[in-house]
């Protein structure tokens, strides 16, 4: 029997003969309030979805294909020891390597001695603010410039610490000398994770994402300095709705796109993706090993570059060889295992994620409006309308999991009474004030679990 015959045995079912079919099996409940429910983000989500749900322009929404990296990410503030760590992970398995530098003192090549910078790529991301620390890795790096990436993220410094590095002048100042030596390179960053972190829904993150790009590509086309062939990299931080973060990431790369044609520009952007600390536990931790592998999942169906890991024990243990190798084999599993890497671009087609990335863009596109319609992300943040937003949306979830209906198993839900935790943590798992005179108020990330677990914490 051939395709067409075979498909002439089996009618095609409309979206309306089904609807009146489960309404029928529904006796009498009525099936918008039994079967739709809304996201934080004010999406309707119907029970099933078929192709009279997509229209033109949600017919192949970009997503790359499945050729993603798995990333190790080494905090760094020895210069030898993390050369070590890091070549020891090469061999592990890691295909990718993120450091974060703490300070200008840390030598480049210390860090990158003996590390085939030819065939791993490396990013770099910085907690100051260097143009001659720059100038030293590029010396460091030789002629591959195409597997090195600087997270130069001036404006997400301001965000986090309510202050830029110098003032607003010396960083633009700095970051159009860095642009210029670092014109082959990789270099401008936004850092998605910090908005998601700190409980902005899906819809705002992307919106932040557009506002925050759009104040640099603004300032590259002010200067002169914009390149059709300029490549932005995006932190994006992924939480435990599964197919939710796959549109989100998706939506991502539309947006990009689609501000990118704006500007004149042709290249893609790399997603670096990692699991969220937002609905992490130090009660029940194992549980944290099931969150981190559905979100790194969800990260690369949505086409992320470059995923790396957080450890199950990130959250109250410092850095240890036991965690880490454990969060880069949950990788490796996903990777070599369950072949995540052989299929292309798995999650196109399916009505649901396209449907979900098409009005995740929508709605993030119409705040991104509204942000450049109130003179731009900047001038958003002074007036503090994007901090209170995020709180906002924030306290909205803080109340769902207060109240049980948002479930992190352990926590608020099928607790273990005989858990003992105060002598385990080796480090504050809680958000740290640091009052101190700051230009903004800081975005400041928040765990949902924290103020049950210090009540838990209290009562042991």
């Amino acid at each position: 029997m051939n395709k067409e015959q075979l498909f002439t045995d089996f009618p095609a079912v409309s979206s309306k003969a089904w609807k009146q079919k489960i309404q029928a099996d529904l006796k009498g409940a009525d099936y918008n309030d039994t079967l739709i429910w809304e996201s934080p983000e004010g999406i309707k989500v119907k029970p099933f979805y078929q192709a009279d749900d997509l229209n033109d322009s949600m017919l192949g929404s970009p997503s790359s294909e499945t050729d993603w990296l798995i990333g190790q990410h080494i905090f760094v503030t020895d210069a030898a020891e993390a050369n070590q760590k890091a070549k020891r992970a090469i061999k592990s398995g890691t295909e990718s390597l993120i450091f974060t530098l703490t300070n200008p003192e840390l030598k480049p090549k210390v860090i990158m001695k003996g590390i085939d910078i030819n065939s791993i790529p490396v990013h770099f991301e910085f907690q100051f603010l260097s143009v001659a620390y720059i100038k030293d890795l590029l010396a460091n790096t030789g002629s591959a410039k195409g597997n090195i990436y600087f997270h130069i993220d001036i404006l997400g410094n301001f965000c986090r610490t309510g202050n830029w590095f110098t003032n607003f002048e010396s960083d633009h100042a700095a970051l159009k000398e860095i642009l210029n030596e670092a014109s082959n390179t990789p270099t401008l960053s936004i850092d998605v994770s910090l908005y998601q972190n700190a409980g902005a829904n899906r819809t705002q993150q992307l919106a932040y994402a557009l506002g925050h790009l759009s104040e640099y590509l603004n300032f590259l086309n002010k200067n002169k300095l914009l390149r059709s062939d300029l490549i932005v990299c995006f932190k994006m931080a992924v939480d435990g709705n599964y197919f939710f973060e796959i549109a989100k990431l998706r939506a991502l790369r539309l947006l990009w796109k689609t501000l990118a044609v704006e500007f004149g520009i042709k290249t893609d952007c790399h997603i670096l993706a990692c699991p969220t600390n937002r609905n992490k536990t130090i009660y029940d931790y194992n549980v944290n090993l099931l969150r981190t592998t559905t979100e790194c999942m969800s990260a690369i169906l949505g086409g992320a570059d470059t995923v790396y890991n957080l450890s199950y024990d990130a959250i109250y243990h410092e850095n240890n060889e036991f965690a880490e190798r454990i969060s880069r084999n949950q990788l490796l599993i996903l990777k070599g295992e369950s072949y995540f890497d052989k299929i292309a671009n798995p999650a196109d087609g399916a009505y649901y994620i396209e449907v979900l990335t098409q009005q995740l863009a929508e709605k993030a596109l119409v705040i991104f409006k509204q942000i450049e319609q109130g003179d731009g992300f900047l001038k958003q943040l002074k007036a503090h309308n994007i901090q209170r937003k995020i709180k906002e949306s924030a306290l909205k979830q803080q109340v769902r999991y207060d109240a049980g209906d948002e479930v992190l198993v352990g926590s608020n839900k099928y607790t273990n009474e005989m858990d003992k935790m105060k002598k385990e943590l080796q480090k504050n798992p809680f958000t740290k004030k640091n009052p101190r005179k700051t230009i903004i108020e800081p975005i400041a990330e928040i765990r949902l679990s924290e103020a049950s677990e210090k009540i838990r914490l209290d009562h042991e």
